[in-house]
């Protein structure tokens, strides 16, 4: 996917999560999201800095070798104690009014005119390639766009945008057959995705014998831990088709 398009759906999706969360009474905000230790207002300070956080980047340039995308959304769990020392930093004591109008003033697409998809970037966890550095910004307003939905969910779920929910659909498909390669298994998310997995006898014509497939939004939430394997509503054919072990490959 070209970098603008990529910078425009970030800036699509923060602007939809801005505009959903418009009408929420402030005092809804301080509510426990579906994130354990954070409130709805902390969320969405989170959000804010995923959303600056990707415009500051863009501006940036590293000399070293670019980090591949698995091994640096592998180093998430490692500095996750920076990561929050972040978001309680920028939430602080914003009121919510604040925080969406910074949501929303952030500029993605203004930050990647003159950056390419190869431009390696110095990200927080290492030198990353700017296009797999955007498709990790889309993963992440997905996924919290989502957990705001879990969050209130006596209102209609948070509109997800088609090329965020595309990227982070094949991005995390894209991690999952890096960490366990192979072609014994097909793992279909239609209409985005479909790749093979699992080290294993190898499939070359018809039907694979060994079949998951699930919606962009099921497989997203067992990506990420959101939902357990055995409570997912996942089409699993033949004996390897339980992707269990293998799961989350982000949390």
């Amino acid at each position: 996917m070209r970098l603008d398009v990529l910078a425009g759906a970030l800036r699509d999706q923060a602007a939809t999560i801005a505009d959903w969360l418009d009408d929420v009474p402030v005092s809804e905000y301080s509510r426990p999201s579906a994130l354990t230790g954070w409130d709805v207002r902390t969320l969405l300070g989170h959000l804010v800095v995923t959303v600056s956080g990707a415009v500051d980047v863009l501006g940036t340039r590293a000399t070293n070798a670019a980090t591949p995308v698995a091994e640096y959304v592998a180093r998430y769990r490692r500095d996750v104690l920076e990561v929050e020392r972040r978001t309680r930093a920028a939430t602080a004591d914003r009121a919510p009014a604040e925080l969406l109008t910074a949501l929303r003033a952030a500029d993605p697409v203004g930050a990647a005119a003159g950056v390419t998809p190869a431009t390696v970037l110095a990200a927080p966890r290492g030198p990353i390639r700017a296009g797999d550095w955007l498709a990790t910004r889309a993963v992440e307003l997905v996924v919290h766009a989502d957990d705001l939905s879990q969050s209130l969910s006596e209102r209609r779920p948070v509109p997800l945008e088609r090329n965020a929910l595309a990227t982070a659909t094949r991005l995390l498909a894209e991690i999952l057959a890096t960490r366990a390669p192979g072609r014994s298994v097909e793992l279909r998310v239609p209409p985005f995705v479909a790749v093979q997995v699992i080290a294993g006898p190898r499939h070359t014509r018809g039907t694979p014998p060994n079949v998951v497939e699930t919606d962009p939004l099921t497989w997203i939430r067992l990506a990420t831990g959101r939902v357990a394997w055995a409570d997912a509503p996942v089409s699993a054919s033949g004996q390897r088709a339980d992707l269990s072990g293998y799961l989350p490959v982000l949390s």
